[in-house]
């Protein structure tokens, strides 16, 4: 009796373990689901009928729609509009993720490791413009840079006159960049406060008694240990910067002459405005889904490249 219960009792912990786990995973599934639901509503379906849509010669205005096949991508092989909001989209991401990382960066560790007194309230005032309306900031920014904003009139102080900052092709885009940078850093700081604070402050400790100063702390000791979290806030910023819609739609319209139209706006203008005419919702999710492909297939061969150099050095 005592060997049949000592060989029995390790398969019924074995037992009990697989029906925690079990439970475990059941639960998981249980709180999932919420999510799940809301996933497929908002997201899943939607992706799914610009699909469909993409397919359709339909303003969205009429009960019929016709069946054209792949002829709106055909068309926009040859749409010399939204390829350059296309290219103004990557050129907008180009000069924005740069420069937010790095402003952002630089002030967590500021309020982290160097501004101790007061560092709660210049954290929440460097996020307060997160949480402004975005069409708002865009009114606002309008008369700043307006030809008798208060930019325009403080230049005029030193005899410059005459600038149109959001009327001129070559610095509006800049303009809503900068505007674009400001209005958004304050996220990407409370993401870089994380996890500069994921650093336990013996490290800290550690290099001020070895004599480094808080450059030399930063730069060889803390930042190699938040460069994985880095990446992961670098990709966040790539997509933020790729989705850029409202500011522009409310500051310049994508003008001057399309030199601000970025994919969003463009899609929105073809399928809602009317200025182009009569709105074309099959074409506009047409170039929806050309623009996700073209940013999918770019980031799926830099993930391949970026494995391909770790697997390099690793060797």
């Amino acid at each position: 009796m005592k060997g049949q219960f000592s060989a029995a009792s390790p398969a019924r912990t074995v037992d009990r373990r697989k029906k925690q786990r079990r439970r475990i995973n059941m639960w998981c599934w249980i709180f999932m689901i919420p999510t799940l639901i809301l996933y497929i509503l908002f997201q899943g379906y939607p992706i799914l009928s610009s699909i469909f849509y993409s397919t359709l010669d339909w303003s969205g205005m009429t009960s019929s729609a016709l069946f054209v096949g792949l002829d709106n991508f055909k068309e926009l092989l040859q749409d010399k509009y939204f390829f350059n909001a296309v290219a103004n989209s990557f050129k907008y991401m180009i000069m924005a993720v740069p420069l937010q990382l790095v402003i952002s960066l630089a002030l967590a560790y500021i309020f982290n490791s160097i501004l101790k007194k007061g560092a709660t309230f210049f954290r929440t005032v460097f996020f307060l413009p997160v949480i402004t309306t975005a069409s708002i900031v865009g009114i606002i920014m309008m008369f700043i840079f307006g030809g008798t904003g208060s930019i325009n009139q403080f230049l005029s102080l030193f005899g410059v006159r005459g600038l149109n900052w959001l009327g001129n092709a070559n610095t509006a885009l800049i303009v809503v960049v900068l505007i674009g940078v400001w209005k958004d850093s304050g996220t990407f700081m409370i993401y870089w406060l994380a996890a500069l604070q994921s650093v336990s402050q013996d490290v800290y400790e550690a290099a001020t008694i070895d004599g480094a100063n808080k450059w030399q702390t930063f730069l060889h000791v803390v930042f190699p240990l938040i460069i994985p979290i880095g990446g992961v806030i670098t990709v966040l910023c790539i997509i933020s910067s790729l989705k850029v819609f409202d500011l522009i739609q409310t500051m310049t319209n994508g003008g001057p002459f399309y030199s601000t139209d970025v994919a969003a706006t463009f899609v929105y203008r073809t399928a809602y405005a009317s200025s182009s005419g009569m709105p074309r919702l099959g074409y506009a999710s047409a170039a929806a889904m050309t623009f996700g492909i073209i940013v999918v297939v770019i980031g799926t061969v830099g993930n391949v490249v970026k494995t391909a150099f770790q697997k390099k050095n690793a060797i």
